[in-house]
């Protein structure tokens, strides 16, 4: 009895606790270090700019993309990224089914099927590699 008295008591804090919060959560940003092979920068940003540009783009007029930047770091050692590809989403949900929702977007832009895509994209090695993702939640102090 004592025990589902306290769970009661947790269930209906609960809404106390969140509404005390100090902040409420924002945006969800996904970050790509890219690495780029010596000699191939300009043929790689004339890429993002042909084919990576007009899929964001399309992909704001959807709404599944806020915002979306190529960011360029000065590399300290061969193994740091020099740009970083930034796609900014309203929130988590908006990335389920998200390869459902870019496919007709990318065969708009590209005119590629998912599986001409997947190829062109394991093609951009001669160009960059991909050292990795995350995916950051904006806290919006308040």
């Amino acid at each position: 009895m004592t025990r589902i008295v306290l769970l009661c008591l947790t269930l209906f804090a609960a809404p106390v606790f969140a509404q005390d919060s100090a902040y409420t959560e924002g945006a969800v940003v996904e970050v790509s270090s890219i690495k780029v092979v010596d000699g191939q920068f300009e043929n790689y940003l004339a890429y993002l700019q042909k084919n990576w540009k007009g899929v964001m783009e399309e992909a704001k007029k959807a709404g599944y993309v806020l915002d979306y930047g190529v960011y360029r770091n000065d590399a300290h050692s061969p193994q740091e990224p020099d740009l970083y590809l930034v796609v900014t989403y309203p929130n988590m949900a908006t990335l389920d089914g998200m390869q459902a929702k870019m496919a007709p977007i990318m065969k708009k832009v590209t005119n590629l099927s998912v599986k001409e895509a997947d190829e062109a994209s394991g093609k951009r090695v001669v160009m960059r590699e991909l050292l990795g993702s995350e995916l950051l939640r904006e806290l919006k102090l308040k």
